[in-house]
Order: C-alpha cells, then structure tokens, then sequence
C-alpha cells in the first residue's frame, strides 16, 4: 500500500517578508562561570566509531540536559559517576551543582564498548536514565522544584543489551498503572551492509509498567519492545503523549522490523514500487491557470465527488474514503473562478484561475510528489533556451559574458541540497504503520526544542531563508505539525556557521541561539519596538522595530559539550565549566 503523504502548512501571518537584516549590538550579555568540581563524563569517539552516523550521535551529543518542568534548572554527568543539577535563584549568587544521583561505578572506570551517558527527564518527578554501557534505570525524583534537597530514588534497572542513548521518554497512567515509554537509540555493525558504512541504526521503543502480576506486587517491569531499523541518525524522534505512536524525522526512513523479538512480516517491494512509479494525478499550468487529472476509481459519479476548495487549499475525494488530494497549493487561487468535471468517467479534471498571473508553480501542492508534471512544447522550448547558458562545448569559453556557466565552487553551504531528501514520519503505535509522511525536501533539520512540558518536543526547519519552529499536535487530524514561530533569516545565518555545533531557541520563541565549537555564542533576538527615531537611509522610511544579534566569547579553551536556553538565561557547558548568560530580564 502506498504511503500517505501530507504537507507541513506555514502560517502566513507568522512569516515577516519586509524584515531586512538582524544589527549587531554592542550591549554587553552579563556572564557568569561556575567552576566544577569534577569534568563531565565526556566519551570520545574510538577507532572503531568513524561513520558520520557515530559523529552525529555521539561526537555532537549535547551533554546538558534542561528540565522543561522546572525554568532555569539543568542536569548533567560528570566523570565521578554523579547526576548533578545545576539551579538558578540568583545570577549574582550562583551556587555549586548539587548531586542527586549517583552511579555504582563511574563511567569512566567501564571496560568495553560505551557511549555516552545520557538523561531523559520524563515528567514532573520521573527521569529515565543510563550509564552509557547498556543499563536502563528509572528514577522517582519527587517534584524536583520543590524537593530540591531530595535525593532520585531508581525504580527500575535493567541491562538492555548494547549500548544506547536515550532520545526521549514520557509516562502516562490509565487503570491505576503507571506507564513510562522509552524511546533507545543505538549504531550496531550491520555485516549485511557491504556497500554502505556496515552499521546500521537501531530504535528501540521500549514500554514499562507497574502492572500488578499473579499475585505479586507492583514491580517495574518491561512489557514490550518494539524495534525499528534505519540507515540514518535520525534528526528526531519522540514518543507521542499516550505512547499512541512515535514521529521521526530522518534523512533516509525507519520502518518497524520486530516486536518482543519476533520479526515481522516486510511488505512486498514490487507492489511498492508499482505504485511510486504510477502517479495519482497529472497536472500542467499556464501564466493564468493550472489544470489538474486525478484519477478516480472505477464507477465514480458526480455525487460521489467530496470537493473542497479554498484560497490557498484543495481537497479531493470519493466518497467516506480517506482524500485523493489534501494540502496547501503553491499559491493562491480564485475559488470562484475555478471549475471541475468528471471526464471520461475515469478522472476528475479541475481547472484553477490563478490569483496572480505570471509566475510558474514549481509544483502543484506542496510536498505531495505523488503527482506528474507535463509540460507543453511551448515551455519546454522555453526552459531550454533559459538553461542553454549552462552548457557549452568548451569549459568556460567566454567568462566574461552576460551570463557565465554556473561554478558550484561558488555556492555556499546554503545552497547544497542533501543527497537524499529526509522525511519527516508519524507511526501508529498499534499498527506500526505511517500514518503520515512528509518529504521535507530542502527544508534542513535544524534543531528540536522542549516548549512546553505538556508537549512534544518542537523541531525547527529551514523554510528559505528562515527557521520555521513545527510543534507535534498528533491529536490534531489535518494538522498534527503546526508552524508556532518563526526565526527570521536563521536558516540563513546558520548556514554561514561553519564551526556551529548547537543550535537551540528560548521556549517562549524571544530569542534563537547558536553555539560553535569553541568559545563563540551568537544570539538572535525577535524585532522589538526601537526608543528612538530611526529612518532607513536608502528608502527614507522610518524604522518602526530592530531585530538584534549579540556575540558573545566564553573565557575558555575548552570544546562546548552543552547548549540549552531558558527564557531568561542561556546554559553553556564545558568539560570543567559552567557557563550562564542573562539573556533576557
């Protein structure tokens, strides 16, 4: 069965298309350094970790961790095998991070293969946690903003096989018993694998409970695992509210291989590959209109077409059956201007007046690529002439001309598209199938972000020249990624980041934040009122908002391994220090 596709809508409104530039400022960002006591439990990666994939996971692992639940409250590990949180009252009195949790042997006294330690914060007084060597341990850890004092009490703990990180996890309760979902991540070497890297990468959706048994008391245990497989380091993953299924976002697409050890059945690749090869629809367009074929099935009549056209969206389908076409158009239509008839009783032909005549739509709605384009001779003869310059017999005969051949030496990062389009994925949790597909095509994965507790965690894309911020709504039907915020210009301004190595934003979207490798932090503030008259000085117009970028440079040598913001305040971490900046007030 094909899979179904979507498209992740932009809301208008939050885009900004007069905004012109962010201004450096020069306002100093009062900075603090705290001192730790012991390193952080840094892992570097051995010999045997050379894939881009290892890199990804875990030589860009961001060892801070920040509790959503709790503003201005961080967590690590250091080399002493101690879980230690780091919480703010007052900048000017910045105290020592205080242990909660200790390990019974320190990470860096384990013999073997490890990774890093990682932390998962739940909920309000949960935490999922491991060693880096294989180990899973649930924590109880009260209401960490109130029992501060309180040392984390480990409720479960269980070696789980290879080593892995945790991506995410979250608890629910229903029938008095308490669930935790738990989302692994892990690089296994893949003997199978002779023409790529020889690993693959492994998910591992793994479901606790307190589930009383016969007769016995309530005990954590694990009551199903569920196994995915991928040839990428995914950009996201997260368990949705319920554990009623997972999202991925990855470069090339996980699929559910097993559960609870029995391998499940593959779908058959050639009815697969049938039906990518046969598309639904076929359109083609003029300067004024776009004419679209869909196909319909055998025995279709008028009343049973389900027809809806907006502005800006379409809507096609046959009766209770899920829509033939649902999604946002390139652009905008006349609705009232538009027609659509039955032809040849075998598909459905719409005609759509554009509302602004003259620039080609370079496809019909946005992200569905189940539909054929077909150009008329006229156009094709166009194109070709546009493109000719391209082209010649001798490298570079004329480099002086209007038009010279393009020089891929001259395009910026910015500019390369990755060799395989990622996709952004959501799971059932019962079936195990998509249920919605996005090819984000060239909108870059940039960073995924905790907004709100009650939440998924939001994920940033790039959108042209922006950062768009996506939250997960899975309970939404038409829209379970809706745009909440957008970053002007980001998805630009990282791209000339060659050493950037975090990205990250402000949960109330004030402020977007990149950390490089070393030292440097750049801060990006949203357009805010100016004090004082302001007139641009090419078009004489006054200057009504400012949107600001601070720099900041950490006093230290050492390499980031931490990057996480609050609203008010951004964390930076280092092997030996803890750096905080007063963004905001």
């Amino acid at each position: 069965m094909a899979l179904p596709n979507c498209s992740l809508k932009v809301n208008r409104e939050l885009l900004d298309p007069s905004f012109e530039s962010y201004r450096l400022s020069l306002d100093s960002i009062p900075t603090y350094n705290v001192e730790l006591d012991a390193a952080v439990a840094e892992v570097k990666l051995k010999d045997s970790q050379y894939t881009l994939d290892h890199m990804k996971a875990f030589g860009m692992y961001n060892y801070l961790h920040i509790d959503p639940w709790y503003e201005d409250s961080v967590y690590f590990v250091d080399n002493k095998g101690r879980v230690l949180n780091f919480t703010i009252t007052l900048d000017t009195a910045l105290g020592k991070p205080r242990e909660v949790f200790r390990f019974e042997s320190p990470p860096s006294s384990c013999e073997g293969e490890q990774v890093c330690a990682s932390l998962s914060l739940t909920s309000a007084t949960w935490a999922a946690l491991t060693d880096g060597t294989g180990t899973l341990t649930l924590l109880r850890t009260s209401k960490r903003g109130e029992s501060s004092h309180q040392k984390w009490e480990p409720m479960f703990s269980k070696r789980l096989g290879e080593p892995f990180l945790i991506v995410h996890s979250l608890t629910h309760m229903h029938a008095h018993v308490h669930t935790v979902e738990v989302l692994l991540l892990r690089i296994q070497k893949d003997p199978s694998d002779t023409k790529g890297s020889g690993f693959s990468i492994s998910l591992e959706w793994i479901t606790v409970d307190n589930s009383p048994g016969q007769g016995e008391e309530r005990k954590y245990e694990v009551r199903k695992k569920r196994m995915m497989k991928g040839k990428s380091v995914p950009h996201y993953a997260a368990v949705e509210p319920q554990g009623k299924g997972v999202i991925i976002a990855s470069e090339k697409p996980f699929t559910f291989t097993e559960v609870d050890g029995v391998p499940l059945e593959e779908p058959h690749d050639e009815n697969m590959e049938v039906e990518k090869l046969d598309p639904i629809y076929f359109w083609q367009q003029t300067e004024g209109d776009v004419t679209v074929c869909v196909r319909l099935p055998e025995g279709t009549t008028k009343d049973d077409i389900r027809f809806k056209l907006t502005v800006d969206c379409l809507r096609v389908g046959v009766g209770d059956y899920a829509p033939l076409l649902d999604g946002q158009l390139f652009a905008p239509v006349d609705p009232e201007a538009s027609t659509w008839s039955i032809k040849d009783d075998k598909s459905l032909e719409v005609h759509l007046q554009k509302r602004s005549e003259g620039p080609l739509w370079s496809e019909f709605i946005l992200g569905d690529r189940r539909g054929e384009y077909l150009m008329n001779d006229e156009q094709k003869s166009q194109l070709q002439q546009r493109l000719s310059y391209l082209t010649a017999e001798d490298l570079n005969p004329d480099p002086e001309k209007e038009k010279p051949p393009c020089n891929t030496q001259e395009l910026e990062d910015c500019d390369m598209f990755p060799e395989d389009g990622s996709t952004l994925m959501r799971f059932d949790g019962t079936t195990l199938k998509p249920t919605h597909v996005v090819n984000l095509g060239s909108n870059q994965f940039l960073f995924s972000v905790h907004t709100d507790p009650s939440e998924m965690p939001a994920f940033c894309l790039r959108h042209d020249v922006d950062a768009l911020l996506l939250q997960p709504r899975p309970n939404q039907d038409n829209d379970i990624w809706e745009h909440v915020a957008t970053f002007n210009a980001l998805g630009y301004v990282q791209a000339s980041k060659r050493d950037k190595k975090f990205a990250t934003c402000a949960p109330n979207f004030s402020y977007s934040a990149l950390g490089e490798c070393l030292r440097r932090v750049f801060i990006y503030r949203q357009p805010s009122p100016v004090d004082t008259v302001l007139f641009n000085r090419k078009r004489g117009q006054q200057v009504g908002q400012v949107a600001k970028q601070q720099v900041a440079n950490l006093d230290t040598n050492n390499p980031v391994l931490g990057f996480r913001a609050s609203n008010e305040r951004l964390f930076i971490l280092t092997a030996n220090n803890m750096f905080v900046l007063k963004v905001n007030n």
